[in-house]
């Protein structure tokens, strides 16, 4: 079993070390978990203290030693939708301030796979044709899963894209597009997104992909009309 999904559903690293053992081993003293994973007794004693207060572990006493226990993974069911009922009860509130300041906004900087998730959102948000200049295969090694999704929604949503890239993913099909290429020598690892009135500038780099989002109507229109001239001088293979 991967920890890292347990540190993605919120625990720590000794959380998530500490609940997999006593999944594996069952009712467990501490001094056995403690041999199991590597960690120091009073190390263990403090993460299923942690562990208990989530819910997630449970005790009983016996000749006067705690013998702990795993509670059921459908826990986590619990805890995710306490959560998204946590988030919807303040959602309202801050979507009034998003929408406030959205408009004002013109230049934002994203770094990182997450940071670029929430450009590619935006885009299916926006729900215009998308025009990609410059398309890197690289994208699809950096959120290797993640186009998937986004394919998928931007189907559901009707949203036609084209692409032109040097050269296509392996094995990779892309509903509701037209692609178009240029030579590989024009390689690079810098793509240009067009929607509504923004232009996202992204550089897939694998250690730090960061993108920048530009929200204007007459950069966006000046980008489009490039694109377009590009799109003419690009061939279908």
């Amino acid at each position: 079993m991967d920890i890292e999904i347990l540190r993605q559903a919120g625990l720590t690293n000794n959380e998530s070390l500490v609940y997999k053992a006593l999944l594996e081993l069952g009712p467990s003293l501490a001094g056995q978990i403690s041999r199991r994973i590597g960690l120091h007794r009073r190390t263990v004693y403090d993460t299923t203290e942690m562990l208990i207060k989530k819910g997630l572990v449970g005790y009983i006493v016996k000749n006067n030693r705690r013998l702990f226990e795993a509670s059921s993974p459908n826990v986590f069911l619990d805890i995710i939708k306490e959560k998204e009922s946590q988030i919807n009860s303040i959602l309202p509130e801050m979507l009034t301030y998003y929408q406030k300041t959205k408009e004002k906004q013109e230049t934002n900087f994203y770094k990182g796979k997450a940071g670029l998730k929430t450009v590619f959102e935006d885009q299916i948000e926006t729900g215009e044709e998308i025009l990609v200049l410059g398309a890197s295969p690289l994208a699809y090694e950096i959120l290797q899963f993640y186009f998937k999704w986004f394919d998928k929604k931007r189907k559901e949503n009707k949203i036609k894209t084209k692409i032109i890239f040097t050269r296509t993913p392996e094995k990779m099909q892309i509903p509701l597009s037209e692609i178009k290429y240029l030579p590989q020598k024009y390689s690079s690892p810098l793509a240009v997104n067009i929607y509504g009135d923004k232009v996202a500038i992204i550089l897939w780099s694998r250690e730090n992909p960061i993108a920048i989002v530009i929200k204007n109507k007459e950069i966006s229109d000046g980008y489009r009309k490039y694109f377009e001239l590009m799109w003419r001088i690009s061939s279908r293979k």
